[in-house]
């Protein structure tokens, strides 16, 4: 073991005492300081492992690390030591995103983005350069290959960055091959996504280009995903620098699923649908895995790059995890759903059927909360007396703290809200998105759990995400209706299930 990655298991160890304050109740946050991405989210020895971009000495972003936890059921989460660090010339300044594999032997292979700098005679800035290294080893410990970086930019394609070229995603093909996918920018500052390709997973050599961004969605396009899903390819990737003209209103750090048809011997795709994988305010970085039973299962970063600064004061770590999904393709579209093993957690079921609103800020009993999971139903298809329907919820008894779900049905959008949920940054608080103009009802899947909201509408056939800092003590839910309307709710709490260390 390196210097630099005892270091980092030493300051884990004793600093995770100092940790007191609330964690999520079963969404993944850092062991201590600071989390981005999710990396090598993959099946190993029976267990999920999720690694994670990880800055263990500030609540801050800085040198990457890779933090690493392990489950069984995908909820209820063990912390095991950091895994990688920067301790080697080719990744002195950070080990970046990447994605696991279960080699044939039974090993469990990294790959991931080294990043070192070096500063040039006269230059302002250090040039950084961005190469694609490996490490092995058994679920806990790991050890570099001794010939990496396995592709740096002498393996680039012509016109590619030799800065933004990160964020390898490997697979394993059914004819026994590895391909690689990994985030790029061309010469015309646009994204796009190579493939590189191996026998063994450690000589590697360029394939193609997978897809090209051709000015269509911001610029450089980071952590792709690729696979098979009810008979179509999924590519995801998280474009920056959307302007909001490009994607459905959005703009900034939007993240990106594209469905469509991959030729596998060319190893280039024919998109035939983009769509917004996440409309909320935090969601990002998604990466997926193969569960035992066949599903597909996604994961993100509930956190954005632009809203960083809406966090607790004093808090001693920084970022989370999403509620993993299930993905599924209906209509040629992505739809996605809570992971099926969250049933298992909930109790104190309540029901209300056909309660008719017609007010402002209506409380019903039993319908309240900040760890539940509640549907809520809306009949607006034989109903055009109402215009605005609107749920509060992570709210004080003064209504002074709150967050929003508005649906305003002459524009057919919702939103949602957290600008009075106690922020004290002026940084994006809402966001929109439309709806389908044939459905008879409105159906909104809330999951709360300490500091998030995941809003499933409609059968997940969208998804709004983020992150929210109200005092716990503030759990009512209202409503509010311009007419009659027939609302009907089931409501779960959760079981306690927060995540764990291991002894190390």
């Amino acid at each position: 073991m390196t210097k630099k990655l005892e270091k980092a298991r030493r300051y884990e160890k004793k600093y995770s005492k100092e940790i007191n304050e609330e964690r999520p109740n079963f969404h993944l946050t850092p062991y201590v300081g600071w989390m981005n991405d999710p990396n090598g989210f993959s099946r190993y020895k029976g267990e999920y492992h999720l690694f994670y971009q990880y800055h263990p000495y500030d609540t801050n972003w800085g040198p990457m690390h890779w933090g690493h936890a392990v489950s069984k059921d995908l909820l209820h989460w063990e912390y095991l030591p950091v895994a990688l660090s920067g301790d080697k010339p080719y990744d002195k300044d950070g080990v970046f995103s990447g994605s696991a594999i279960e080699l044939e032997d039974g090993r469990h292979l990294l790959m991931y983005t080294g990043v070192k700098e070096k500063q040039l005679k006269k230059a302002k800035y250090p040039q950084i350069r961005q190469m694609q290294c490996v490490a092995i080893g058994d679920g806990i410990e790991y050890e570099k290959y001794e010939n990496n970086p396995v592709i740096d930019e002498t393996k680039l394609p012509k016109g590619a960055s030799k800065v933004d070229f990160r964020d390898p995603k490997i697979i394993k093909t059914k004819e026994g091959t590895y391909l690689s996918y990994m985030g790029s920018r061309d010469e015309q500052d646009s994204g796009q996504i190579l493939v590189y390709e191996s026998k063994n997973a450690l000589d590697w050599k360029f394939k193609s280009v997978l897809i090209k961004n051709n000015g269509r969605l911001g610029t450089m396009w980071e952590c792709p995903d690729v696979f098979e899903l009810d008979g179509y390819d999924v590519l995801l990737a998280s474009p920056q620098d959307v302007t909001a003209n490009q994607f459905e209103g959005l703009c900034g750090n939007v993240p990106l699923a594209a469905v469509g048809h991959i030729d596998k011997a060319t190893q280039t795709m024919h998109d035939e649908v983009f769509q917004v994988a996440d409309y909320g305010m935090d969601f990002y970085a998604h990466q997926t895995v193969l569960a035992e039973d066949g599903r597909r299962i996604m994961i993100g970063w509930m956190q954005n790059w632009d809203s960083c600064s809406n966090r607790m004061p004093k808090q001693k770590w920084y970022g989370q995890m999403s509620l993993p999904r299930e993905l599924h393709i209906k209509d040629g579209q992505l739809q996605q759903s809570p992971i099926k093993e969250l049933e298992n957690y909930r109790t104190n079921k309540v029901k209300v059927d056909n309660y008719i609103l017609n007010g402002k800020d209506e409380k019903i009993d039993g319908i309240s909360g900040r760890i539940i999971d509640a549907t809520f139903r809306i009949p607006i298809s034989d109903n055009e007396k109402f215009t605005k329907f609107e749920i509060k919820f992570a709210a004080n008894e003064e209504k002074s703290r709150y967050c929003s779900i508005v649906y305003r049905r002459n524009e057919n959008q919702l939103t949602l809200d957290r600008l009075y949920s106690g922020t004290q940054r002026a940084l994006m608080h809402q966001r929109s998105c439309s709806l389908e103009n044939d459905a008879e009802e409105l159906k909104l899947r809330l999951i709360l759990d300490k500091y998030s909201a995941e809003l499933f509408i409609n059968d997940g056939k969208k998804v709004m995400s983020m992150s929210f800092y109200t005092e716990q003590e503030a759990d009512n839910i209202y409503f509010t209706s311009d007419a009659d309307v027939a609302l009907t709710v089931e409501k779960y709490d959760f079981k306690r299930l927060e995540s764990e260390s291991v002894q190390f």
